[in-house]
């Protein structure tokens, strides 16, 4: 009977284990993105800025009233997918924002590229309209 009792405590443990596993193992590298959206030299707040990787999950952010961001890669994950990505900027749906976006950040179509690396990045973006 103890054996019986043994085994199974030895199965619950080993099957915690990987339930306890699968929450997050499959990430990929992620780094770390923060700094600051400008648009001809002002702040630009509440708009969406976006990393798209060239394979991969896009990460977000909304900038706050002085224009920061920090970029999420899920719920709870901060982050986006290390190596290279379309940087895209445009405004919630629904919502005009405060400047137009000029159309070289807007979509899949914008020419702002960037290579995230491991670790910490502080990335800011002095967008102008000309």
């Amino acid at each position: 009977m103890q054996s019986t009792t043994l085994s199974f405590l030895t199965v619950s443990i080993a099957l915690l284990s990987l339930i306890g596993g699968c929450g997050r193992g499959d990430l990929p590298p992620l780094g770390t993105v923060s700094g600051t959206v400008t648009l001809d030299g002002e702040p630009l707040p509440g708009v969406i800025i976006s990393f798209k990787p060239d394979e991969g999950r896009v990460a977000a952010a909304t900038t706050d009233e002085k224009g920061n961001y920090t970029l999420s890669y899920t719920y709870g994950v901060k982050g986006t997918k290390v190596g290279p990505s379309t940087v895209m900027f445009e405004w919630p749906l629904g919502e005009a924002g405060s400047q137009k976006i000029p159309a070289k950040y807007v979509g899949l179509k914008s020419e702002l590229k960037v290579d995230v690396g491991e670790g910490g990045n502080k990335l800011d973006f002095p967008l102008t309209s000309k």
